[in-house]
């Protein structure tokens, strides 16, 4: 199944691309995203994205938070915090109020970090 909405441990529902499924197109998502396939175009979020260790996104990314194990070749936005973990590989520039950056985490790209640059987005 390429898309699943999922009940997280909270109870929270969240949305699913799963490791198999490609995607070509923009996705918007009303809540949190997990990817584990390939994206192939932009994600809008109102929510927490999460690209996983298969994971594969090749365009911008938009959202409140994100946590990225996956790859990514583009640009990320977040309004609250991007946590790149060690397997993460970020090809692109970088826009967040909080950048959390594990050992071995490659980050190819420009970074603006603070509320400043976090209200530009808001524009």
């Amino acid at each position: 199944m390429a898309y699943q909405q999922q009940q997280n441990q909270s109870g929270a529902i969240y949305n699913a691309i799963t490791a198999g499924s490609k995607i070509v197109g923009s996705i918007v998502a009303g809540s949190d995203i997990r990817i584990d396939g390939i994206i192939d175009g932009d994600i809008q979020c109102t929510g927490k994205v999460v690209v996983g260790e298969k994971g594969y996104v090749k365009g911008n990314i938009s959202c409140t938070s994100a946590e990225i194990l996956g790859k990514i070749d583009g640009k990320i936005e977040t309004k609250q915090t991007l946590a790149l973990r060690a397997t993460a590989h970020i090809q692109g520039d970088v826009v967040t109020q909080s950048l959390i950056v594990e050992p071995n985490a490659v980050f190819n790209g420009t970074c603006q970090m603070g509320k400043p640059a976090v209200a530009q987005l808001e524009k």
